[in-house]
């Protein structure tokens, strides 16, 4: 009993170096550098929004005012935004058939060509359709990295890869606001210009970052039933059966918390810049404090984020996935009420925008970890890339909306039109009551139900014939 008591601990004490391999470290560093440079890439765009409606708005022929820059520069967010929750069904479905790896590297070209592309624009329009193809690009990462993180990370230390993962968005974000603050002077053409970085990162993956055995095996068996004429339940279109039991609730659910998580980020993000600018505007500041203004608060908001990314996954394996998911969407709707109706000064802005960032991101980060838990690996891809978009589709039209009832509505109160949209979050609160916990729990069957064994969950001893069997996966 001693004896067995002692090994125990011993295989409790070897921790983490001996459970992850090199395999797993170099998944997750290409997939948190495809995210982070996609949070890069996104948040360049949103920081030089005014600068670039207010340049590309009189070359179409339109008047610029606020209530212009908020009506046009909503469009090309829902244009991205569109095009990601296209783009992201399409790659989805392309990943679970071809191969994850191979899917990620298009992804990532398409994305950091075309958004550097929207540094030679002329008018909002071509603005617009550049970051709609931007975005069908953009949409890969996220699904297809949470996928890649799921099927290699196949141990105790799951979630808090898939937040560590989810982190690089809001560290692309981050790092983001410190090149404006330090380049923002040299125009928003040179700033969208930079955003072609992401593309040396595809070497690595192509290089680096190989397909996981589980989804590679299962894309060879699904070619081979193919050949031989014979057809499984299972090798329906993926898309069909997410929409049959058992896969259908986990559809639903995931759909709900991603679309909630989403709506309330994209409010906020894509606004708050514009807010502050025009609340400097106000104060008569110069505009070099006005873009340090901006900036600082981008850095607080998204320093914020990079800890709500990294830390759901802690957080989730220490008291549950859904607690987890009611304490960042409870935290956001807070922080969301108490600043953006109300005539707040910069100080009361750049205390809260941490506390906004780590809500936000965290619910973000949520849905990525939550979703590969509950779909098999033959729909993985496309699941986690479906719920995602489908919310994607309804955020689209979230900025462009605040926009535009900032003007009609709340007599260009942009404040108060951003807390309104972002108020429809709550639609992942109801997600969240109807999903089923998975903490501790192995990714599912094939057929959908939960998988009848489980990986332990942090910090409850296990025996050590379990901690190797995690360690061979």
């Amino acid at each position: 009993m001693v004896t067995g008591t002692r090994n125990t601990k011993n295989a409790l004490r070897s921790g983490w170096r001996q459970e992850i391999t090199k395999a797993q470290w170099l998944v997750l560093t290409g997939t948190m550098l495809g995210w982070g440079l996609d949070g890069f890439a996104g948040s360049l765009y949103t920081l030089v929004l005014g600068p670039a409606m207010a340049e590309l708005l009189p070359h179409s022929g339109i008047e610029v005012a606020p209530a212009t820059i908020g009506l046009y520069g909503g469009l090309t967010i829902a244009l991205f935004l569109a095009g990601w929750a296209l783009g992201g069904i399409v790659f989805g479905v392309l990943a679970d058939y071809f191969g994850r790896t191979r899917i990620l590297t298009i992804g990532i070209l398409t994305y950091a060509v075309f958004t550097a592309a929207a540094a030679f624009a002329d008018t909002w329009w071509q603005l617009g359709i550049l970051r709609f193809i931007a975005g069908l690009g953009s949409g890969v990462e996220a699904p297809v990295g949470a996928a890649l993180i799921a099927e290699s990370w196949k141990n105790r230390y799951r979630a808090r890869a898939g937040g560590v993962m989810m982190s690089g968005y809001a560290a692309g974000f981050f790092i983001a606001a410190i090149v404006f603050a330090l380049a923002g002077g040299m125009g928003w053409r040179f700033m969208m210009a930079l955003a072609v970085i992401p593309a040396i990162l595809v070497w690595f993956i192509r290089r680096f970052v190989k397909e996981p055995p589980e989804s590679a095996d299962a894309i060879r068996e699904r070619r081979e039933r193919k050949h031989a004429g014979k057809r499984l339940a299972k090798d329906d279109f993926v898309l069909r059966r997410l929409f049959r039991r058992p896969l259908l609730r986990p559809t639903l659910t995931c759909t709900a918390i991603a679309t909630g998580a989403l709506i309330a980020f994209w409010s906020v993000s894509t606004w708050y810049p514009q807010i502050i600018r025009e609340m400097g505007a106000a104060k008569a500041w110069s505009p070099d404090e006005i873009a340090s203004q901006v900036a600082l608060a981008s850095i607080l908001f998204n320093a914020g984020g990079i800890v709500g990314y990294a830390a759901w996954g802690f957080i989730a394996d220490r008291i549950g996935r859904r607690p987890t998911f009611l304490l960042t969407f409870g935290l956001g709707a807070i922080a969301i009420f108490f600043l953006f109706p109300f005539q707040r000064d910069i100080t009361t802005y750049l205390v809260v925008m941490p506390v906004l960032g780590f809500a936000l991101f965290g619910s973000l980060s949520g849905a990525f970890i939550y979703s590969p838990e509950v779909f098999p690996t033959s729909v993985r891809a496309s699941a986690i890339a479906f719920c995602n978009s489908v919310g994607r589709f309804f955020t689209a039209a979230g900025p462009l909306v605040a926009g535009v009832i900032a003007g009609s509505w709340f007599g260009g109160d942009l404040g108060t039109a951003t807390a309104v949209i972002a108020s429809i979050g709550i639609i992942g609160l109801v997600g969240v009551l109807f999903a089923r916990e998975t903490r501790g729990h192995a990714l599912p069957s094939e057929d959908g139900s939960p998988h009848p064994e489980s990986s332990p969950a942090p910090g409850v001893p296990t025996a050590p014939g379990a901690v190797a069997d995690t360690r061979k996966a």
